[in-house]
């Protein structure tokens, strides 16, 4: 079995354990993240990739955060002191989407704030507007980057930052002829301080699906 197939399965597991765990079943779980009941099920049994907006979603209605469908079970609740090296560069990647991505801080279930470098595939984008409350800086190391709020479209090239009230449906493109690279930071609402979901995204995008 080749790295990008286990890592489908390993994903598939966390992703039927934690359903399991909260005593959901396929349809609630689909239904709750946009996603059709198949699509969730082959999703578990490692038959089938999932876009980074889909991953989203499902974290969302698993009460999961994103960092926890590739580490392990003994992340703290809230991170005290994290330090991350440079050697430590590995980038995984979403296979079905091409974007590649590592978590540099924060995503303990607890926190309010979580780092990521993501770094955007030229031939391939995110279609699915998604929006989650709190909010999210995006600083692009290179490369450039179309971002959409809304109806507003900002295009950001290397050293350009957005930061948006991430309640509002928004997503991002590559715009440019190579890789992008972003230093993407993401914080919860103050109102879901007391819950252990990271993500609280809503459903509102419907084309959720398609951009898997």
């Amino acid at each position: 079995m080749d790295k990008i197939a286990r890592a489908t399965q390993e994903i598939g597991q966390r992703l039927r354990q934690a359903r399991s765990g909260a005593g959901s079943t396929l349809a609630e779980v689909a239904a709750k993240a946009g996603v059709s009941e198949g699509f969730l099920s082959k999703l578990e049994r490692g038959q089938a990739s999932a876009s980074i907006a889909n991953l989203i979603q499902l974290t969302d209605a698993l009460g999961l955060g994103l960092h926890e469908l590739f580490t392990g079970p003994n992340t703290p609740a809230r991170t005290r002191v994290a330090v991350h090296r440079a050697e430590h560069d590995r980038l995984e990647e979403v296979e079905a989407t091409g974007y590649r991505w590592r978590p540099l801080g924060g995503g303990a279930p607890l926190d309010r704030m979580e780092v990521f470098h993501l770094v955007f595939p030229r031939e391939k984008g995110m279609e699915a507007m998604v929006s989650h409350p709190g909010q999210e800086h995006c600083y692009v190391l290179s490369g450039e980057v179309l971002f959409f709020v809304g109806d507003e479209e900002y295009r950001l090239g290397a050293g350009d930052g957005i930061f948006i009230d991430s309640s509002q449906p928004h997503r991002a493109e590559n715009a440019g002829r190579s890789k992008a690279h972003v230093l993407m930071t993401v914080t919860k609402s103050a109102e879901a301080s007391d819950a252990p979901d990271w993500w609280q995204l809503s459903s509102r995008s419907p084309t959720k699906e398609k951009a898997r």
